[in-house]
């Protein structure tokens, strides 16, 4: 049996780290290639949604000389959370996992977490119709960009780079150091070797990435980035909860959930959340957002509901975030 292992970026704080990915028999969601046009990449696509999880599988974690094992559940996801307090340097460090096979062959990955650098801020985005536009306002459109378009033909919004990259060196005054970005998403982890291209390809500031619950078959495949929000509260909650010390920005747009779901964040993490920005994503402005953000406001957090990114901007160093 051919295994395939995926790792995602994990993270660290003094106490505890955090490490996770797939397994997968036979292939995971390969690797967005940019040669590949029309039926090609639709069928790339589409086998990114056609993959066989390993359930109940031992994996064994490696790091600066620690070994820790556990299993994966039964969508093949898996998750590390084991205590650290070793002294360990700020920035993106490498770990491994091993699979191991019954004839005693198996594989290793190599993947990377980060332990942020001193900073009083933390960065959170939504990925859809925040940075990559994506048209989550409808269903068919969003499903034929996604078919149609490879990761270097999709679009990114006017000055968004400026703002992270700002964000990103706020406060700091070393040329290594940077505030930590975390970028969650209603997205699938189908789609992840996706967005850390796209993110690349556009020198978005390397995050850490949270996407929902793998999808393994072709109706699954169909509603991908739909369905219930409520993950993205959660793995919100977690960023905040493990990093408390940080004052957060939070960006997204109005397209979805985002403005209910920071509500939500700010009435649990009153002391915690700066700012938070919400991109315009249709003509007008929708006036729920609007009461929302107005509410949002009086928890004294700063707002601001935005078309393009130079409003964002000038937002953020009114504030004197930037």
């Amino acid at each position: 049996m051919k295994l395939d292992l995926k790792l995602y970026r994990g993270y660290v704080n003094d106490q505890e780290l955090v490490v996770f990915g797939h397994l997968f028999k036979s292939w995971a969601p390969d690797k967005y290639r940019l040669d590949r046009k029309g039926i090609k990449h639709t069928s790339a696509i589409i086998h990114k949604f056609r993959i066989k999880p390993l359930s109940n599988y031992e994996l064994q974690l490696c790091f600066k000389g620690k070994e820790w094992k556990t299993k994966t559940m039964e969508d093949g996801y898996f998750r590390f959370t084991v205590p650290f307090e070793e002294e360990l340097e700020s920035g993106w460090h490498e770990y491994e996992v091993v699979a191991k096979m019954e004839d005693n062959f198996g594989i290793i990955e190599k993947g990377e977490l980060l332990k942020p650098y001193d900073s009083q801020l933390g960065i959170i985005s939504d990925i859809d119709d925040t940075f990559l536009i994506s048209h989550s306002n409808s269903f068919f459109k969003k499903l034929y960009v996604m078919l149609s378009k490879n990761v270097n033909r999709r679009k990114i919004f006017e000055d968004v780079v400026d703002h992270y990259k700002a964000l990103s060196k706020a406060g700091q005054d070393s040329e290594q150091a940077s505030n930590s970005f975390f970028y969650v998403s209603s997205s699938e982890w189908n789609l992840y070797d996706f967005i850390v291209e796209f993110a690349e390809m556009h020198d978005l500031p390397k995050a850490v990435i949270k996407l929902k619950k793998i999808k393994t078959g072709i109706s699954d495949f169909v509603k991908t980035g739909r369905g219930s929000h409520d993950h993205k509260f959660q793995k919100v909650k977690d960023i905040i909860s493990f990093y408390p010390n940080l004052e957060y920005v939070l960006l997204g747009d109005d397209s979805q959930q985002d403005v209910h779901i920071y509500e939500r964040i700010c009435k649990t993490y009153p002391e915690n959340v700066k700012s938070i920005y919400i991109r315009q994503t249709g003509k007008e402005q929708r006036e729920e957002i609007t009461e929302v953000l107005n509410n949002i406001e009086s928890l004294n957090v700063g707002t601001c509901y935005f078309k393009d990114s130079e409003q964002a901007i000038a937002h953020s160093k009114k504030m004197e975030i930037i």
